[in-house]
C-alpha cells in the first residue's frame, strides 16, 4: 500500500501541535505498509510553514523516505477540475459552508485518487465529501 501524506499531516509535526507525536507515529506505521509519497502540490505547500528554511523540505523528504510524485497524469488533472467545480457550485449555493477551498486540495486528492493511494490528512471532511472512494486515514 502507498500513503500520500498531505502537508497539513508534516505541518503538525513541525509546529510541534499536541497530537504530532501520534502523527509521527501513524506516519511509522503507514511507511511500514508501504512506500510514503506527496504530491508536487503538497510539497509546494510545505515551503510557506513557518519553519520550513531553504532546503529543509527537501532534506526532511529525502531523511524520512517520503518521494514527491512529480508524474501527473491528465487525468489527476481532470478529477480535480471537476470535484473543484461541485465544490464550488455547492458553496455558491450555501454560503458559509466552512473554510474556503484552494484548487491545492483537490489536486492533492485527485492525485491520491488516481494513483491508488490511502491519503494521511486532517482534512478528512474535505476528501470525503468531494471523493467518497479515496481511502482515507484521517488524523
Amino acid at each position: 500500500m502507498r500513503t500520500a501524506i498531505d502537508a497539513n499531516i508534516f505541518s503538525s509535526i513541525w509546529s510541534k501541535e499536541p497530537a504530532a507525536g501520534e502523527v509521527a507515529e501513524r506516519l511509522g506505521m503507514a511507511q511500514q505498509e508501504g512506500a510514503l509519497l506527496i504530491s508536487p502540490f503538497a510539497f509546494a505547500e510545505l515551503h510557506a510553514h513557518p519553519n520550513a528554511k531553504p532546503g529543509f523540505v527537501h532534506t526532511f523528504l529525502e531523511a524520512t523516505g517520503v518521494v514527491i510524485d512529480y508524474k501527473m497524469q491528465e487525468q489527476v488533472w481532470s478529477e480535480a477540475g471537476q470535484r473543484f467545480a461541485r465544490y464550488a457550485a455547492r458553496r455558491r449555493k450555501a454560503i458559509g459552508e466552512g473554510p474556503r477551498r484552494l484548487l491545492a486540495d483537490f489536486l492533492i486528492g485527485a492525485h491520491a485518487l488516481v494513483g491508488g493511494h490511502t491519503l494521511l490528512t486532517f482534512d478528512h471532511r474535505l476528501y470525503a465529501a468531494a471523493f467518497p472512494k479515496l481511502a482515507i486515514i484521517a488524523e
